[in-house]
């Protein structure tokens, strides 16, 4: 049995100096300042995926890091997927490139929920995606969220998997939102929805 400290809940206490323990939690102040903030791409010229979030959440424009939030599922699912060889946590993003991996959104401004979008604003963040993919050629997109991106490229019966039209030159796929609110989907149906991208990536697909 492990000598490490649990707490409450079960979990084990973060390792001394992994990044859950060198990062402390953003205020409720520097939250509220992240507002409408834009977090730069993590992006390269041809990648083999381009995931792309629906926007920033408050979380990650104030670390700067993609998909930073507690509970956020996207860095496990990552893993479990195949995608990294062990689970990052967000401040190890700069990874990704080396891997082939790299991370946009389809709005760039931040927000506290994804609903406080408007469809206007995923129509023309639709359009700068197109002309970002085009200029960066990525071998797949991977939209992280059916709904955005089905009221982004009016596609209103879009489904999760890969999607008969192409972006620009790239294979296209719809993945599940790895937000701890979707209830839908379990780490494991998640990770799993992940690991279909990755096969269809190594296949050549």
């Amino acid at each position: 049995m492990s000598d490490r400290r649990r707490p409450a809940g079960g979990r084990p206490d973060p390792v001394p100096g992994s990044p859950a323990r060198r990062y402390p939690r953003p205020s409720r102040e520097q939250l509220a300042a992240a507002a409408d903030r834009l977090l730069p791409d993590l992006i390269a010229p041809g990648l083999d995926v381009l995931f792309v979030g629906i926007n920033p959440g408050l979380w990650s424009a104030a670390t700067g890091w993609h998909f930073a939030r507690p509970g956020n599922r996207f860095w496990p699912a990552l893993h479990r997927g195949g995608f990294t060889p062990r689970q990052l946590h967000p401040s190890e993003q700069d990874e990704l490139p080396g891997l082939g991996l790299g991370i946009t959104n389809m709005v760039a401004r931040a927000s506290a929920r994804a609903d406080e979008l408007t469809a206007e604003e995923l129509v023309e963040g639709a359009r700068e995606l197109a002309a970002k993919v085009a200029r960066y050629r990525p071998r797949w997109v991977a939209v992280v969220g059916v709904t955005a991106y089905r009221i982004g490229f009016a596609r209103p019966k879009a489904g999760f998997g890969p999607q008969p039209e192409p972006l620009s030159a790239a294979r296209l796929w719809v993945l599940p939102n790895p937000s701890g609110l979707n209830a839908h989907f379990t780490p494991e149906t998640l990770g799993a929805a992940f690991g279909e991208l990755r096969a269809a990536v190594t296949a050549g697909g």
